[in-house]
């Protein structure tokens, strides 16, 4: 079960001011999925031979298993990543959270 940081972070992380780059979009969704573990990454279905934007999320989070990461640490890494993006781009908590996915 997430942590009530971790949680504030996957909600502040919508509320940014401005997008982070795609290598930092990367990140946050490895350390995301590899944090949550639903599905594990070995259930996980490979994407298709032209999905090239989930491949690339793919690699990324295969890569953050590939370090050994576990799924503790990968949520202290994500409340640090969006904390760092925070002061980057700025962070506005009375922005409507951008929806995700689509």
């Amino acid at each position: 079960m997430p942590s009530a940081n971790f949680e504030a972070a996957a909600k502040a992380v919508k509320q940014l001011k401005a997008k982070p780059s795609q290598d930092e979009l990367l990140q946050l969704y490895a350390l995301f999925k590899q944090a949550n573990q639903e599905p594990k990454f070995e259930d996980a279905a490979k994407p298709g031979t032209f999905d090239f934007a989930g491949k690339a999320k793919y690699k990324a989070w295969e890569n953050v298993v590939k370090e050994g990461v576990t799924p503790a640490d990968a949520e202290k890494k994500y409340v640090a990543l969006v904390a760092e993006l925070k002061q980057k781009y700025g962070y506005d908590p009375s922005k409507t959270p951008e929806t995700v996915g689509s």
